[in-house]
């Protein structure tokens, strides 16, 4: 599971449930068009999107591009990412028929897709990009006399202050 810091905000409740498997984080759900009307959970958008910030990952069908929209709206652009899934046809396994536009949602989304699409806008980082800097080691610690020496602590308490 991957942990990150920003809260998701996704359309459904089979959304969430997907994406709880992928992701350790705050995970809410719109209710589809119910956002627009639901007062409190809007107010709870944009505290998280304000203290922590916002993932938005919604279908890629229009009705998905709508609450993208007026999350956009309603947050005034503070701390989100849009996450946007691939255009994929076809239909989910829990469902009997295929949806209006024939699109397979964030619920039916492969993890990998999932994983590629939050690469992408992102969120993830590959372990091969470049790091700021160089980490530091136990060894520099002891080279300079911070650690495993001889008068380390009173080093140590000097660096302190």
């Amino acid at each position: 599971m991957i942990k990150i810091k920003e809260a998701v905000i996704v359309e459904g409740k089979y959304d969430k449930i997907k994406l709880s498997g992928i992701l350790d984080t705050v995970i809410i759900e719109t209710d589809g068009f119910a956002i627009f009307k639901d007062k409190e959970k809007q107010r709870l958008i944009r505290f998280l999107a304000e203290k922590r910030g916002i993932i938005v990952m919604t279908d890629s069908d229009s009705a998905g591009f709508k609450i993208r929209s007026f999350i956009k709206n309603i947050t005034k652009n503070d701390n989100i990412k849009n996450v946007y899934i691939p255009d994929i046809y076809g239909k989910e396994k829990r469902k009997t028929e295929m949806s209006k536009e024939g699109k397979i949602g964030v619920e039916g989304m492969e993890t990998q897709v999932i994983m590629s699409a939050l690469q992408k806008a992102g969120v993830l980082y590959n372990e091969n990009s470049k790091k700021e800097g160089r980490e530091i080691t136990h060894t520099d610690f002891f080279e300079d006399g911070i650690s495993g020496g001889e008068n380390s602590s009173l080093i140590r308490k000097a660096f302190a202050k």
